[in-house]
């Protein structure tokens, strides 16, 4: 069966072909198109002990077990303190791992949005080696999920993919995040995988609509990326099996609807932090250190901000600043792993305020009764800087190509923002714009894709 699949950064979508052409989300959780890009596992070597359960009897057994000896002589121990039965994963993905996340937010292996960290530059082989079993396990699970509804074995699909998986890094980084989801979705038993750019795939979607040739810039804002493809598109062009001569332009960066919510958490919520105050000296508090607390799509800075070091750092500096009481805050978050959540408050907020003209956030995971109240111009402050980054990809597309497009088609999570169509309208004057599917559209064109290309 073919089919298309949205591996993305904030949801995974799988899409099939009706036999009146139309295009069907498959159901993924209940009564849910969307499965959330997320994965808890209570130890991270469950993973691997998941990925291996799955591979046996398989044509990568072999290889993969090998590959992972020392890593699977420890699982029985592990299983053993986490009272595992033979039955019990001890593995969630989508909703369900962020509910384990809540709850349990100091125990355990917690990953969101992961395609964001595959074109990261300086993995090591063993950080390469991981993400391919945290890709393989979700894709795995999530395959499984939609055979179960389809009641049909999927072999042969087409993946989204952002034009640049990392601000830096260049092609390399690209090929390497290629390499690890060719490598997941080829373990997770797809015969055949393909690649397509994001946002041609949400044009392909809109394309199928059309009666007559357009130029259209396709600005595709996902969670982890901001995508541009200025594209040829109408009835002349959408038979073609290949696409490349009808692309006048790719632009693309690491920068989606994740930073935006990163920067609602660092601008709006920090400040209760500590973030702005003075030590006691009258220097002001290190803003390196509220960046690390909030920026969950940084391995790096991640890592570094829950090192026992910093933990030890932060304590000690608690004596040594003119509010210790927010500072402890901060603390709080470092020691109870509270970054996601606090981040999450942030998304809450700019979705609230996409429609609202204020938002209460709720930070009582950090201290009782805590909370934030946030307005659209709190909003607009904070991401001004991120939208400005997306006009002048936008910008640079419509450069690139020399020519002006006939429209300007905005999907993905975050492209629904009213202050993001009046940043483009300002900085690109005034092209007719129109919203897809948020959510569907790159599903949508994934799907139509594949069976063009598999059939």
């Amino acid at each position: 069966m073919i089919v298309g699949f949205d591996y993305g950064s904030s949801n995974c979508a799988i899409g099939t072909l009706t036999s009146e052409q139309r295009v069907q989300l498959v159901e993924l959780e209940a009564e849910r198109y969307y499965l959330p890009s997320a994965l808890y596992a209570q130890h991270n070597a469950l993973v691997v002990d998941f990925v291996a359960s799955k591979l046996k009897e398989t044509e990568f057994a072999d290889d993969y077990m090998q590959s992972r000896t020392s890593l699977l002589k420890g699982i029985p121990a592990i299983r053993n303190d986490l009272d595992l039965s033979s039955d019990e994963t001890g593995l969630q993905i989508g909703t369900a791992a962020i509910e384990e996340y809540i709850d349990f937010p100091e125990e355990g292996y917690f990953v969101k949005s992961p395609k964001s960290f595959f074109g990261a530059v300086g993995l090591k082989p063993q950080q390469i080696a991981f993400f391919e079993d945290i890709a393989t396990a979700m894709i795995m699970h999530i395959k499984a999920r939609a055979e179960h509804k389809l009641q049909q074995v999927i072999t042969q699909t087409v993946i989204g993919r952002p034009v640049n998986f990392q601000a830096i890094g260049g092609e390399q980084s690209n090929q390497q995040a290629i390499d690890i989801l060719t490598t997941a979705a080829k373990r997770a038993g797809f015969k055949e995988v393909e690649f397509l750019f994001e946002p041609l795939a949400a044009g392909i979607d809109y394309e199928s609509r059309l009666h007559e040739d357009q130029k259209v810039l396709v600005v595709d804002i996902g969670g982890g990326t901001s995508d541009c493809s200025f594209v040829q598109m109408g009835p002349s062009f959408r038979g073609r099996s290949a696409r490349e001569q009808d692309f006048l332009s790719h632009t693309g960066k690491r920068l989606g609807g994740n930073d935006l919510d990163i920067a609602m958490a660092y601008h709006n919520f920090m400040p209760l932090c500590g973030l702005g105050s003075t030590l006691k000296s009258g220097l002001p508090m290190p803003n390196q250190l509220y960046w690390q607390a909030c920026k969950i799509n940084d391995l790096h800075l991640q890592s570094e901000f829950y090192s026992p070091s910093n933990g030890r750092y932060l304590t000690s500096m608690v004596r040594d600043v003119s509010e210790p009481n927010k500072l402890e805050r901060l603390l709080k978050i470092q020691s109870s792993k509270l970054s996601h959540q606090v981040v999450r408050q942030g998304e809450l907020s700019k979705i609230s305020l996409s429609s609202d003209t204020q938002h209460i956030a709720a930070l009582n995971c950090i201290e009782s009764a805590l909370s934030q109240k946030v307005t659209q111009a709190d909003f607009q402050e904070a991401v001004a800087d991120s939208l400005k980054q997306i006009c002048d990809l936008a910008q640079d597309a419509i450069t690139s190509a020399q020519t002006q497009p006939d429209v300007i088609y905005l999907t993905g999570g975050s492209a629904q923002s009213p202050l993001l169509k009046a940043a483009l309208n300002q900085a690109l004057g005034d092209i007719p714009m129109l919203n897809g599917d948020n959510f569907g559209s790159v599903t949508a064109g994934l799907t139509k894709w594949a069976h063009q290309i598999y059939n």
